[in-house]
């Protein structure tokens, strides 16, 4: 990637389960959310809106915005099991406040083929997305199934944090073809080794 621009999208990864999660994976390996465009593409392909809402009033203060949403929603889904801080709960009351936006209001209009498709009443505004995605980490945060599906990533130094939705409940990667990949990658490589010793 050339300095000074945007990472692909397929670098953007949207994998976790929920909406919240996914923002929480822009941190990982570095810092995803490094432009109001990368933030823009992050916010269409979280489907947060529709694909082809006009966007182009974002700006860097909803960079900054939606990077605050996502300290405080890691703050509360890493410090699930000790919310005893005086950090984890204002993150607990700042992640509610937010929460009471309403979200962007949706609209059906027929496509060009006759079916309907989703759009949005009007171009978002940040306060709405900010809501969307407080909600969702309320509605998984309080929801003692999806709380309990709840994984970190088994791979090696990955901190992402996806819900387990496997038949099992199984699965230990938060990607099969990221940090499965790699964790079989190694696993090949130490037994390639052993044949040699």
């Amino acid at each position: 990637m050339a300095l000074g621009t945007a990472p692909d999208p397929y670098e953007l990864r949207f994998d976790a389960g929920r909406v919240c999660l996914d923002l929480l994976a822009t941190t990982h390996p570095t810092e995803r959310l490094c432009t109001v465009e990368v933030l823009r593409a992050w916010i269409t392909g979280s489907g947060l809106v529709p694909p082809g809402t006009p966007l182009a009033h974002a700006d860097g203060s909803w960079l900054v915005a939606v990077r605050e949403v996502r300290g405080h929603v890691g703050q509360l889904v890493h410090g699930r099991l000790t919310p005893t801080t005086p950090s984890y709960d204002r993150a607990l009351a700042r992640v509610n406040e937010l929460a009471r936006t309403a979200p962007p209001a949706p609209r059906a209009r027929r496509g060009q083929d006759g079916t309907l498709v989703r759009e949005l009443d009007r171009p978002p505004q940040c306060a709405a997305l900010l809501g969307a995605i407080a909600r969702d980490a309320v509605e998984l945060l309080t929801d003692p199934v999806a709380r309990a599906s709840l994984r970190q990533c088994a791979g090696d130094n990955c901190p992402i944090v996806y819900l387990d939705t496997s038949r099992g409940r199984r699965r230990r990667w938060c990607s099969s073809e990221v940090c499965g990949n790699r964790e079989r990658v190694a696993r090949h490589r130490r037994r390639a080794a052993l044949s040699r010793a």
